[in-house]
Parts: C-alpha cells; structure tokens; sequence
C-alpha cells in the first residue's frame, strides 16, 4: 500500500510538470504574437511616417519652379520679373534664320551628333547657335552636366568651363517652341537658361538622350531649337558610364570629362 501510494504522488507530480510545462509553451507562443503584432504594427507606422515626412518635403521645398530650374536650369533659380526684355548687342536677329532649317554636326570627343537646326519654330535660337558656330566658338568647350534619373535624361553642353561657367554679358530672349505639355522627347536639343526669365538665355544648350519632362517655372518652358539626326547612342553612351565619384547619384558632372572638338552648321 505504501508504495502504491508513493507511485500514485509520483505519477501526480509527473503530470503537473507536464501541465506546467505545456501552460508555459503557451504563454511564450502568446507573447510571441503579441510581440510579432507590436513589430509589424510599428514597421507599418514608419512606413507611414516616411510617406507623410517625404510628401512633407516636396510640398514645401523645393517648389516645382525651383525644381525645374535647378534640374534643367541648370543653376539656381533666380527670378527676375524686372530684368529688361532685350537682347545683348552681339545676338544676331532672329531674321537671318527666319524660315531656314540648318543641319550639321557636333563633334565631342567620345562621338559624332548629327543636329537639325528649326529657324522657322525658333528663328532666334537658330540664328544664335548658327552665328555662335560660324565663329567657331564651341571648339573646346565642356558638355559639363548630365542627368540620369528615370525620367529626366540630359546633357547639358557649351560651358566655358568644366565648373559649367557662362558669360553673364550674353543674354537673350524670347523663349521660343517651348512644350505645352513640358515633354521634351528623346533627340530634342533645347536652349539652357536661367531660371524663371524669359531672356536668360545664353551659349549653353541642352541634348535629350531619353523622354524627359521639365515642369515650366515662371518664365514657361525651354526653347526647343532643333533635333539630333544621328549619333544619339555617343549621348547615351556617356550616360550610361555614369557621374562622376562623389557626385548626386543622377546629377552632376559625366564620369569623364565631355569637351566639344567642333560644332559646324550650314
């Protein structure tokens, strides 16, 4: 009896560590939700913290204007309403372009571009670009500046410097063939200015290598001046090897340096 007895307690004991035991695995499986839920709940809520902090951002800084100028105004964007609405005394007239189609080639030192010249859309743009390489003045000069994000693909030509410098005293007007759609298809060639006036227009142009969008700052659009008829894959090219180490990851200076041996038009 005696024994019987211990066996049956043991046998009780037995069974109450194993209900402990199985009580216990519950209670962590539990906390185990619990916690998953907590994480998932909080990785939801930082998802939703980065969508409200990044519409944040581009709802307040920069504006679409500033944004189009320093995308593809290629500098900072500089108002002037009040700037006087006339040309520098050594921009020829729109005349000597007026209802003519010029058609040349760029030459870089990476590749041949085949361009078409409007002078009926843009007669003034064409008489600049056409008086500019008549004079021989883009021999040397940079392709400084290259965009290469999804939708916004451009190179950006005529600096007088690596740094992208202009000459301030060369300025002209009006824009001319701008996109009422701010769509700038792969091939166009477009005339840089800055940003928000009308005649900020200067040496400096820009060449189209995939479809872009440009929003219009204040000023309007971008003066489409002609379209490239051949070489289109040398601007590729240069897009494809990339920026420069250190740069934006979709904007600032092409890997290697882009100088300009000739640009020639008849």
């Amino acid at each position: 009896m005696a024994t019987r007895s211990r066996d049956d307690r043991e046998a009780k004991r037995r069974i109450r560590q194993m209900e402990a035991k199985r009580a216990l695995r519950q209670e962590q499986g539990k906390r185990r939700k619990r916690d998953n839920t907590i994480a998932i709940g909080a990785g939801t809520a930082a998802v939703i913290l980065a969508v409200v902090l990044q519409l944040t951002v581009f709802s307040s800084n920069p504006t679409e204007a500033e944004f189009a100028a320093a995308e593809a105004g290629l500098s900072s964007p500089s108002a002037s309403p009040s700037a006087p609405a006339s040309n520098s005394p050594d921009v020829p007239s729109p005349d000597t372009a007026a209802g003519k189609t010029f058609t040349g080639e760029l030459a870089l030192n990476s590749g041949v571009v085949g361009i078409e010249l409007n002078g009926t859309a843009a007669p003034q743009a064409a008489a600049v670009f056409k008086s500019l390489s008549d004079a021989n003045y883009y021999n040397g000069k940079f392709c400084h500046r290259l965009t290469t994000s999804e939708t916004f693909g451009v190179l950006q030509c005529g600096a007088a410097s690596e740094d992208g410098a202009d000459d301030a005293n060369y300025k002209w007007g009006p824009l001319e063939n701008t996109p009422a759609d701010n769509k700038y298809p792969a091939g166009t060639i477009a005339v840089a200015r800055t940003g928000n006036d009308a005649y900020g227009n200067g040496r400096q142009f820009f060449i189209v290598y995939k479809d872009t969008t440009i929003p219009a700052d204040t000023a309007g659009g971008y003066s489409i001046v002609g379209k490239v008829t051949s070489g289109l894959d040398v601007v590729t090219n240069i897009a494809a090897a990339g920026l420069k180490s250190g740069e934006s990851t979709s904007d600032g200076a092409p890997v290697a340096p882009v100088t300009i041996d000739s640009f020639s038009l008849k």
